[in-house]
């Protein structure tokens, strides 16, 4: 069996109190512009607090999308990651009950990955690799 080819934007969260994966975060994925809110993509962390799938309403796929929009529009495309870090630190034990990151892809042929690195007081981000 082939294996199954990797999305071209993914995220990971990793708990910095506990020093491990966070798994069963809900994550939203929207392309904002430059076609306004998209409908969003959903995933669930996985227990390596990986989304490797994202699931998406009929209609074109996550890939489908990333290059027709990068194909037709040009260089710049903004996104909208939504993680839902209030479920998974519980009510009241968060600060940050939703943790938005918004960014750039600037070219179709490259993959965007999304570390987040999370505590329920704090958060931070980079682009990954």
């Amino acid at each position: 069996m082939a294996a199954q080819e990797k999305p071209p934007i993914t995220c990971h969260v990793l708990d910095t109190i506990k020093g491990r994966p966070a798994a069963s975060i809900a994550v939203t994925l929207t392309l904002l512009q430059p076609y306004g809110p998209s409908a969003p993509f959903t995933g669930l962390t996985n227990s390596d607090g990986r989304v490797t799938v994202w699931t998406g309403e009929a209609g074109p796929s996550l890939r489908e999308i990333f290059h027709n929009a990068h194909e037709h529009e040009g260089a710049r495309l903004t996104w909208s990651l939504k993680f839902d870090t209030g479920s998974y630190f519980g009510e009241g034990n968060t600060f940050f009950p939703e943790v938005e990151i918004r960014f750039f892809t600037t070219n179709q042929k490259e993959h965007y990955h999304v570390p987040l690195l999370l505590g329920p007081w704090s958060y931070t981000t980079y682009r990954g690799s």
